[in-house]
């Protein structure tokens, strides 16, 4: 075990652990411990074998475990992947194509290229022309495809490991609203010129022209709920990051092993947040306040959107019948832009 020294006068007693510590003290550079490359616990019978030679890269060590591999994939992997590669090719080709294709044109207008939905006028038609619609729904198909198998992946893996499914869920979270956005509310709404475009801006223009249309999206108690857990998501995972990075030089990372011990990382920290906060979160306790946190931003959001338009036409005057929003004075009402 390495000592911590008190102050720069003593570096030179430490021979060569001089530039050991010198990087140790410096609030953005991690240790990088070289050892034996891990192979992981033995496959359950039956199961593909993991692929690729483990290896230590030290810049994808300054971030996380230097060791990259060795992964398994597995059929439900590989066919995720699959998938997930056609619907990305049909996205980047058809993107391609709009630009006359010419790949200089593609770089250069890559943000606002983009694969739209059906319009309005084909409802749910399951596959109208290929180049109004057509494509986006096939995209989607397999790219819904390829997350759900992922998912199936992410659940099998965790219970093959005797792990909680925590990061299963999780992920089910995000795929909600992800299905909200792009198959639960178009097929409530009768129409796939509902579902979001796939693209960098035209993803940001619908959600601006969405909001517009339903009478401004921030008087949605869903969404009001979501970025408050959104915010505190960031709050959550920003204080405890910081808190076991300011003990990392006790060994804060290993949190299990000093539960119980005195004056180590998990002690300091606490103390910290008791003489700062008033109670402190344990070390287990500050996870499930950050998972519940995160998985309830998609919940929530996914919540709001689905019954905007299906139950809520207009949320501004939504929000005034409801006492959330003040009349605006010399206006004795609103009219209802859809009247």
């Amino acid at each position: 075990m390495v000592e911590l020294v008190a102050d720069a006068a003593d570096l030179e007693l430490r021979g060569d652990q001089t530039m050991f510590l010198a990087q140790y003290q410096n609030i953005i550079t991690p240790i990088q411990v070289s050892g034996p490359l891990e192979e992981g616990m033995p496959l359950p019978a039956g199961d593909s074998p993991r692929a690729g030679k483990p290896m230590l890269v030290q810049l994808f060590g300054m971030i996380g475990n230097a060791q990259i591999g060795p992964i398994y994939l597995g059929y439900l992997g590989t066919l995720s992947l699959v998938f997930g590669f056609i619907a990305f090719e049909i996205i980047g080709l058809n993107m391609l194509a709009s630009v006359g294709w010419d790949p200089i044109q593609f770089v250069r207008q890559l943000f606002w290229l983009g694969l739209e939905p059906p319009p309005a006028q084909y409802g749910l038609k399951v596959l109208p022309p290929l180049a109004e619609g057509g494509w986006w729904l096939i995209a989607g198909f397999f790219l819904t495809i390829s997350v759900l198998l992922w998912w199936v992946r992410v659940y099998r893996r965790a219970r093959q490991l005797e792990m909680g499914t925590h990061v299963a869920w999780a992920f089910a979270a995000a795929i909600w609203l992800f299905l909200v956005l792009g198959f639960i509310r178009p097929l409530l709404m009768g129409n796939f010129s509902e579902a979001v475009p796939f693209g960098i801006f035209p993803h940001l223009d619908w959600t601006a022209a969405f909001s517009i249309r339903y009478g401004n999206l921030y008087y949605n108690p869903f969404h009001c709920l979501s970025i408050v857990f959104l915010y505190g998501s960031v709050l959550l995972f920003a204080m405890h990051g910081a808190t076991i990075l300011a003990v990392g030089k006790y060994g804060g990372e290993r949190e299990l092993e000093q539960i119980t011990d005195r004056g180590t990382a998990s002690e300091r920290a606490a103390l910290f947040w008791r003489w700062t906060m008033g109670f402190n979160a344990t070390m287990e306790s500050v996870h499930r306040w950050a998972w519940w946190f995160a998985i309830l931003t998609p919940i929530t959001g996914g919540i709001g959107i689905l019954l905007t338009g299906t139950v809520v036409d207009n949320w501004y005057l939504w929000g005034i019948n409801h006492g959330i929003v003040s009349p605006l004075p010399g206006y004795p009402g609103v009219v209802d832009p859809a009247l």
